[in-house]
């Protein structure tokens, strides 16, 4: 679908230029206006993804016209543009609201570069709002719509509806929590109990006493009979977080649990029928723990009857402005602050950031960008972010004097290096094995091979 424009100066000859320059260069279908009057009757009667708006219009001028489209319509995109810029009229567009500034008259490439940038910041906005509204994975928090995650979706749909176990795997921080409160908020038990635990953090004797039950006398301080997380969770789900981490005691009660669909408190001598679903997640190497003894095989089998991967933050980079400006205002009314942007450098860096903390370093260093911003918008000053030799390698054109290049030369140049360096770089971690590297970039085979046919990339090289 085109972006919708919308070009508001009273001298008719500047309108019919834009239109003529954006639609002829942009995706787009731009709509004018000869007056802040009239503009705000189009607004009234039609959807915009921008505005491009003259500050220096008779009767109801820019700065006007900005702060009552700011006030009955937020989130509209607004460039504000006129002949005699200068810095105070700039600073006080942005105050005001304006997403960004230029001074006519302008050069072509220019323009459509900043024009360009706001639409994706109008896009975001809006396909934000509308993964916010969407229920359909159990939480609202669920932002990605990259081919990983994706994948992702279809295998949280294909296993919600049934009881089989599922095993979630990925790094830390990846969101494995949330993929199992999605798989039971669109289960048959979503009406009944979800009930988390995080097997790395609570110690072997006492983990086993939380997830089974117990009763009077079975140990020291056991006062009083108490029921187990199992029963607690009865008809509902029980996630359990960080499976790999737990004892091997606790392993062959677990396995008895998923085989028998009954618990044993300690201390009892009878079994309790129990009607829980497992979910359960871990951020280890299973195969390597089986190899060494320190996980059971048929406990692995029983839990991994499906499993979903869950992919790093690297490897689902066109995900991150989404959740960057999720992130962004979650947290913003959290902390009871203004609304806020992130501005285009710092965006640049979260885009090529190797986010080992994945999404939880990203919200991390948003709320730290919250609270240390002294204005509307997180610079590079207010986040602990630097550019690495990760950056640095995909920005530079090695060994060239790039103002010696034309824009063509220069960009083709670029892209030949990163990609490079980028799907070498996963290509040596697979050995060589394109399916692999794929995956680990986001992206299917086949996009994949004709990636390195077009930029000459020989897979044989990292064998």
């Amino acid at each position: 679908m085109k972006a919708k424009i919308l070009a508001v100066d009273d001298e008719k000859d500047m309108t019919r230029l834009l239109q003529r320059t954006l639609e002829s260069e942009i995706d787009c279908r731009v709509s004018m206006a000869f007056s802040g009057k009239m503009a705000l009757s189009v607004l009234e009667d039609q959807h915009f993804d921008l505005v491009i708006c003259d500050i220096r219009m008779p009767g109801m001028d820019g700065f006007e016209l900005l702060e009552i489209i700011k006030n009955k319509y937020p989130d509209l995109t607004v460039v504000m543009l006129t002949a005699f810029g200068n810095i105070e009229s700039a600073i006080k567009a942005i105050k005001i609201g304006a997403y960004d500034f230029m001074s006519k008259p302008f050069e072509q490439e220019e323009i459509i570069h900043k024009i360009q940038k706001a639409i994706e910041r109008s896009l975001l906005i809006k396909e934000n709002k509308r993964l916010l509204r969407k229920h359909e994975f159990g939480s609202p928090r669920f932002i990605g719509k990259s081919d990983a995650m994706a994948r992702v979706f279809d295998k949280i749909k294909l296993v919600a509806g049934s009881d089989v176990t599922v095993l979630i795997t990925g790094e830390s921080g990846t969101g494995k929590d949330l993929t199992a409160r999605s798989i039971h908020g669109l289960s048959p038990r979503k009406d009944h109990p979800y009930i988390p635990v995080n097997c790395a953090t609570i110690p072997e004797n006492i983990l086993e006493s939380e997830l089974f039950g117990y009763k009077k006398g079975a140990f020291t301080n056991a006062s009083r009979d108490k029921a187990g997380l199992f029963q607690a969770a009865e008809k509902g789900t029980l996630f359990l977080d960080e499976i790999g981490d737990i004892g091997p005691s606790i392993q062959t009660k677990l396995l008895r649990v998923l085989q028998e669909k009954e618990v044993k408190p300690l201390g009892s001598t009878k079994v309790t029928k129990v009607d829980v679903r497992i979910v359960a997640s871990t951020n280890r190497n299973l195969d390597k723990k089986i190899a060494n003894k320190e996980f059971r095989q048929d406990l692995f089998y029983r839990l991994n009857v499906l499993s979903i991967e869950l992919p790093s933050l690297r490897n689902r980079i066109s995900d991150i402005p989404l959740l960057a400006e999720h992130l962004l205002a979650k947290h913003c009314k959290k902390l009871k602050k203004e609304a806020k942007l992130i501005a285009d450098d710092v965006m640049d860096i979260f885009m090529k950031h190797p986010w080992p903390g994945n999404i939880r370093e990203l919200e991390n260093v948003l709320v730290q960008g919250i609270l240390y911003s002294k204005n509307e918008t997180i610079e590079l000053c207010d986040i602990p972010l630097k550019p690495t030799p990760f950056h640095n390698n995909t920005l530079s054109v090695k060994d060239m004097d790039i103002a010696a290049l034309s824009y063509k030369e220069a960009k083709e140049k670029m892209l030949f290096e990163f990609n490079h360096d980028y799907i070498g770089a996963k290509l040596s971690t697979t050995d060589g094995n394109i399916t692999q590297a794929a995956k680990k970039c986001g992206m299917d085979r086949q996009a994949l091979q004709q990636i390195m046919k077009r930029y000459r990339i020989d897979s044989n090289e990292f064998k």
